[in-house]
């Protein structure tokens, strides 16, 4: 008791003297992360905070909808005038934050960069379906594909960055969005302005101070403290009544598309065997993690997608916690238990993990889970970029993430795709499946009933085939000040709504 109060007084010092050491913009909603962007540059980012931050920094020219549906954004309409081509009409009188127009010749140079392999965009695979792009005019492109696409207006969401940008934009952001760059300190904090030219309005805010706290006591105590006005994801469940009894905060809940797993690396010799991904599968308790650790702000998953989404399908093999059937296809594997129910494990594998706490707690729960049948778990927590780096490079043998904002199945295409292997792609362990392959270009050129029936069809291989164990789909969690208002949690955590978020004073 004495060494957490003592933990306590420590951290709410370091808060003060954070405050003192970052003043707060007059203004300014500040909101605390846990980690910083990876990089500003949307060609090149995969990591969920950078995908948060371009929301406010750049446009696509689609967004997607809170419904998942496509709606206009740097273009106002398009057609599909043949099978094969779409048409963009772009919108007029759109200025960068550095002052120049933003026209047709903006979008060729992205689609340039990113399909140039030089460039090693993990999009690249993205844009592979197109043949040629043209600019007719500044205010018009036209995609000419090699064959249908039923997603590709989705892959159009991607920020838009001026033409001729280099690696200085990793750092040095210029978009079109509603804010712009100010200030980056890297692992520090991140500082926004307000872009009073934006097209659709200029935000309510004069600006946004993004502060990365990596320790989620120390953001939880500068929220209790009015330091910091908003936190979201991840809250530990075990805070919300904390902070929900507190008469100063409002809490925000809603159920997302993340879809939380566990990954495996399919060319290492243990967990690359089938029968070893089995056991794993019922071996660890999903239900008890999500009632007991998250609190119920999760909802056991079958696979990438949710039900809410069109293209779930609910026929999928399910592994439910069996340890016992566990114990029995390791034995079958030839990985008898030495000694039964005593310390002596079967084998060990490494487990890798980011330092988060929610995360570290959820790894010792798989350990003590794994350990019940004979499956010794060696947990290694690392600081969010090396753990990101080392999980792209194929340097793990099981790994958790969570990939955020599901909307169309062509993910699939990007995580199990045998051409999707990093850095072209995000198949980080290595799955192969010929059947897969076909079925995922298949459900990129139908559309309609094909489409499903494409899509049901892998999502059943794949349920099978074990590449990951599916978790839980996350309740999207947001605290903030009740001086803010305006905000809003989306299904697919954008950040959106601070374009009319406001802070009283």
């Amino acid at each position: 008791m004495i060494l957490f109060v003592t933990r306590i007084l420590l951290l709410a010092f370091l808060c003060v003297s954070c405050v003192e050491r970052q003043k707060t913009p007059p203004g300014a909603l500040v909101i605390a992360i846990e980690s910083g962007p990876r990089t500003l540059d949307p060609r090149l980012a995969t990591d969920a905070t950078s995908v948060k931050i371009f929301d406010l920094i750049y446009n696509g020219l689609v967004k997607r909808n809170d419904d998942t549906s496509i709606g206009p954004d740097l273009a106002i309409s398009w057609e599909l005038a043949t099978p094969l081509q779409y048409r963009l009409n772009l919108r007029r009188n759109v200025k960068f934050h550095n002052g120049k127009e933003f026209t047709s010749a903006d979008v060729i140079a992205q689609y340039k960069f990113l399909i140039d392999p030089a460039n090693k965009s993990p999009h690249r695979s993205s844009m592979l379906m197109v043949e040629s792009v043209e600019a007719p005019d500044d205010y018009t492109v036209v995609y000419n594909l090699r064959q249908p696409n039923a997603p590709f207006l989705g892959n159009l969401t991607m920020g838009i960055v001026p033409s001729g940008s280099g690696k200085e934009i990793t750092e040095n952001p210029v978009g079109t969005g509603f804010f712009k760059l100010a200030e980056y300190s890297r692992d520090e904090k991140l500082l926004l302005t307000a872009n009073g030219a934006y097209f659709d309005g200029p935000p309510k805010l004069n600006s946004l101070l993004f502060r990365i706290i990596p320790d989620e006591t120390v953001r939880t105590l500068e929220l209790e403290s009015g330091s910091v006005h908003l936190i979201m994801n991840p809250i530990t469940p075990d805070l919300l009544p904390r902070l929900a009894k507190n008469e100063q905060l409002k809490v925000f809940k809603k159920l997302g598309t993340n879809y939380s797993y566990l990954g495996f690396n399919l060319e290492d010799e243990l967990v690359g065997r089938h029968d070893i991904r089995l056991a794993i599968a019922h071996a660890i308790d999903r239900e008890s993690v999500v009632r007991y650790i998250l609190k119920g702000l999760a909802k056991p998953a079958t696979g990438p997608l949710s039900v809410a989404n069109r293209f779930y399908e609910p026929d999928v093999e399910t592994y439910e916690y069996d340890p016992e059937k566990a114990k029995s296809i390791l034995d079958e594997a030839g990985f008898p238990d030495p000694d039964g129910d005593g310390p002596k494990v079967r084998f060990r594998v490494e487990y890798s993990t980011s330092r988060n706490e929610l995360r570290k707690r959820i790894a010792e729960v798989f350990q003590w889970q794994l350990q019940k049948v004979g499956i010794g778990l060696d947990i290694r927590s690392y600081e969010w970029g090396t753990f990101y780096a080392n999980i792209k490079k194929g340097r793990f043998q099981l790994f958790s993430l969570t990939w955020v904002g599901i909307s169309d199945p062509d993910i699939f295409h990007y995580i199990f795709h045998s051409a999707s292997f990093p850095p072209g792609g995000a198949n980080r362990g290595r799955y192969i499946s010929g059947e897969i392959d076909k079925l995922l270009d298949k459900g990129r050129v139908v559309t309609g009933k094909e489409r499903e029936s494409a899509y049901a069809k892998a999502q059943k291989i794949i349920a099978s085939d074990i590449p990951y164990v599916s978790l839980w789909h996350s309740v999207n969690v947001a605290v903030s000040d009740r001086k803010v208002t305006g905000f809003t949690v989306a299904p697919d955590e954008s950040l959106g709504s601070l374009h009319t978020t406001r802070i009283k004073r």
